[in-house]
C-alpha cells in the first residue's frame, strides 16, 4: 500500500491544455506579450473591484464595546445619591451610576427601565409595578422590591429632607412580592411615572445608616447602584473632613438592562467655574463640554470634528408682573403694549446667540404643539403706542414720558422697575427691554440681584414690580405650581400672583386625565387664557448645548429638563465598530 502511495506522489503529471498554453505563449512577441500582461491584470484588478463591490453591498458596519469619552462638568460631586442629589454635577453621576423603576424615552414618553411592566387603576390612584429578572446592582446583589420601597421610604422620611419628598408626599408604598409592589395615590395624578424614574438604592448597603448618618455616608461619594456605569477609579482631595472627587473613571456595567453600553470608559473631570472648563477643552483635556453660556461658544478651540448637539429646554424666560407692587400695571393695555413692544428675536440673536426660541405663552417651545403661542403683534412699537393713546395714554412732545390723567387730582406715569439676577445674560436681556419699553414713553429701572438675595428677599414675599426671571416646566407638562391661585403665595411659584377660575379648571382637568390629546387641549386653552390677561411677557425658551468629539456616534438629545438627562440614551451610543455581512447581524 505505501508502494502504492509513493508511486502516485512521485509521478509526473502531464496536462495537454496547459502544454498547449506554454508552446502559445513563447511564440507571443514582446508586444503581446505585454498585452497579455495587461489584459491579466486588468482581470484581477476588476475581479478585486467586484468582490470589493460585492463585499460592501452585503456588509454593514455595526457598534461594538470599545472606546472611552472624557468630559468635563462645573461643580464638585457631594451626593451621587437619587435621593439627595440637588446640584447639576450630583445629578449628572447619578444618572450614570443609578437606574429606575421608569426613565424618560423620546418625545417626553415614559418607558420602562427597572421595571417590566406596569397597570395603572382605572380610577389613576393604584400604580403596580413589576420588575424584570435578573436586575443586579454593581457589587453583584440582585436589586429586589425591597431595595423600592427603602428608597421611597428615604424620600419620604422627613428628617432626611429629600428634594425629591413632594413627588411622593402622600403615596403610600406597598410591597406585594419580590417583584412586585404598589403605589396608591390619595388623589389621581397622571405625571406620577415621571416619579419614578427615581435612581433606586441598594437596601443592603444603605439599611443600618440613621437619618443623621445617610447624608454622611462613603456611598454619597463612592456611590454604588444599577445604572449603565458603575466606578472603577476615583480621586478626591480632603475639605473640612470631607472628601471631595476631582475625578471619577466609569466603567461600562456588564449587567445593565436593557444592555451593557458599547463605550467601555467613562472619564469626568470636575473644574472649579465656566473658565476653567473652557480653559481644560481649548487644552484638550477632555473631549465634551455642556451647559456653558452661548456667547463663550466663540471662545472654544473646537476640536477636530466636533458636534455641537442642541435641545430645546422646557423652561420659560419671561418678565412676571406684580400688579400689587405697581397700580400702573393694573392697566390691562399697559401690559398689552409692554408685551407688544418686546423684540424676542433680538435677545435670541443678540443675547443666546441664536440658542433658543422666542415664546409668546406659557408653554416652553417644542414641549407640545401649540398654535396659540404665535407672534402676532410682537415687537410693534407703533401697534404698542397706539394701544395706549386709544385707552387714553399721551406722550409728552417735550419729555417723551407717557401718562395718563386718572382723575381730576392725579395722573400716573408708565413707571416701571426690572428686577432680575445679576447674571449676564438676564441682565443684558433687561438691558435690551428697557430699551425697547423706552420707545414707549415709558420709565424703566433695573435692579440686580444674587441668587440667594433675589430668591429671599424679592421672590418669597414677592417684593417686585417685574421679575426677569425662568421656570423650568419639566416634560410632565404640569402647570398647575407656575400658574393656578393657589399657588400664589411662597412657597407657591405662581409669582406673578395670577388668578383666573377658568384656568384653575383647565389645570386641575388637566392633571387627572391620562389622556394625552385631552391634556394638551386643555394646556393650549389654558395659554390662551394667559394670553388674553397678558400677566407676564414671556421671552424665550432656551436651548441645551451639548460638544462632543465626532467619534461619538448615534447620540441623541430628545428635550431635555435638566443637563444629566443628556445621558438618558448613553447606552445606545458607540465609539467602535465592526463590519459584518447583514446576514450575521442581529435584528
Amino acid at each position: 500500500m505505501k508502494k502504492k502511495i509513493k508511486k502516485i506522489l512521485v509521478k509526473k503529471w502531464d496536462v495537454k491544455f496547459f502544454e498547449d498554453l506554454a508552446l502559445i505563449y513563447k511564440k507571443f512577441s514582446i508586444s503581446e506579450k505585454l498585452f497579455f500582461y495587461f489584459l491579466c491584470f486588468l482581470f484581477i484588478f476588476s475581479g478585486f473591484i467586484l468582490l470589493n463591490k460585492v463585499n460592501q453591498e452585503m456588509s454593514v458596519d455595526v457598534p461594538t464595546n470599545g472606546g472611552y469619552l472624557s468630559e468635563g462638568i462645573v461643580g464638585s460631586p457631594r451626593f451621587v445619591n437619587p435621593v439627595l442629589a440637588t446640584s447639576d454635577v450630583d445629578n449628572d453621576l447619578t444618572e450614570l451610576v443609578y437606574s429606575g423603576l421608569m426613565k424618560s424615552g423620546p418625545d417626553n414618553s415614559i418607558i420602562t427601565d427597572l421595571a417590566q411592566k406596569y397597570d395603572i387603576s382605572d380610577d389613576g390612584l393604584i400604580y403596580t409595578v413589576t420588575l424584570k429578572d435578573n436586575i443586579f446592582f454593581h457589587d453583584e446583589e440582585k436589586v429586589t422590591t425591597d431595595d423600592v420601597e427603602f428608597t421611597i421610604n428615604k424620600i419620604e422620611d422627613s428628617t432626611i429632607k429629600s428634594p425629591k419628598r413632594a413627588g411622593f408626599y402622600d403615596v403610600k408604598v406597598e410591597k406585594v412580592d419580590d417583584i412586585t409592589i404598589k403605589f396608591i395615590l390619595k388623589k389621581p395624578y397622571s405625571p406620577f411615572l415621571e416619579n419614578l424614574t427615581i435612581g433606586i438604592l441598594p437596601k443592603h448597603l444603605w439599611d443600618n445608616l440613621s437619618p443623621e448618618q445617610f447624608p454622611l455616608s462613603q456611598y454619597n461619594v463612592e456611590a454604588i447602584g444599577s445604572g449603565p456605569y458603575k466606578i472603577s477609579k476615583m480621586e478626591t482631595l480632603s475639605k473640612n473632613m470631607l472628601l471631595i472627587p476631582t475625578y471619577y473613571e466609569l466603567v461600562a456595567f456588564d449587567k445593565y438592562v436593557p444592555k451593557k453600553p458599547y463605550i467601555e470608559k467613562l472619564v469626568v473631570n470636575f473644574y472649579k467655574d465656566e473658565k476653567t472648563l473652557i480653559n481644560a477643552y481649548n487644552n484638550k483635556d477632555i473631549e465634551a463640554i455642556n451647559s456653558i453660556s452661548p456667547e463663550k461658544i466663540t471662545e472654544l478651540n473646537k476640536q477636530s470634528g466636533a458636534k455641537i448637539n442642541i435641545a430645546p429646554l422646557p423652561r420659560v424666560f419671561a418678565v412676571f408682573f406684580n400688579q400689587n407692587q405697581n397700580e400702573t400695571l393694573t392697566y390691562k393695555e399697559v401690559r398689552q403694549a409692554l408685551n407688544m413692544a418686546v423684540d424676542r428675536n433680538k435677545i435670541v440673536t443678540d443675547i443666546l446667540s441664536g440658542y433658543g426660541k422666542p415664546l409668546y405663552g406659557p408653554i416652553p417651545a417644542n414641549l407640545i404643539k401649540n398654535d396659540s403661542n404665535n407672534d402676532s403683534g410682537a415687537n410693534n412699537i407703533e401697534s404698542a403706542i397706539n394701544i395706549l393713546t386709544k385707552a387714553g395714554w399721551v406722550k409728552s412732545t417735550t419729555t417723551g414720558l407717557i401718562s395718563k390723567k386718572i382723575s381730576k387730582t392725579k395722573t400716573i406715569k408708565l413707571e416701571i422697575t426690572i428686577s432680575t439676577l445679576n447674571s449676564d445674560d438676564l441682565v443684558k436681556s433687561a438691558e435690551l427691554i428697557k430699551s425697547d419699553w423706552e420707545k414707549l414713553g415709558a420709565i424703566v429701572e433695573i435692579k440686580q440681584y444674587d441668587f440667594g438675595d433675589l430668591q429671599q428677599n424679592i421672590i418669597r414675599p414677592r417684593k417686585f414690580e417685574a421679575l426677569l426671571y425662568g421656570e423650568v416646566v419639566g416634560k410632565d407638562m404640569d402647570f398647575f405650581a407656575f400658574w393656578h391661585s393657589s399657588q400664589r403665595n411662597d412657597p407657591g411659584l405662581n409669582i406673578a400672583m395670577y388668578a383666573n377660575s377658568k384656568v384653575d379648571k383647565l389645570l386641575e382637568d388637566a392633571r387627572k386625565t391620562s389622556d394625552t390629546s385631552v391634556r394638551i387641549s386643555k394646556y393650549n386653552a389654558f395659554s390662551d387664557e394667559i394670553e388674553k390677561d397678558v400677566p407676564a411677557v414671556f421671552l424665550y425658551s432656551p436651548e441645551f448645548i451639548y460638544i462632543t468629539p465626532g467619534k461619538i456616534q448615534n447620540l441623541s438629545l430628545w428635550t431635555i429638563t435638566l443637563p444629566y438627562e443628556r445621558f438618558l440614551d448613553i447606552n445606545n451610543w458607540y465609539i467602535e465598530t465592526n463590519n459584518l455581512w447583514k446576514i450575521f447581524v442581529k435584528k
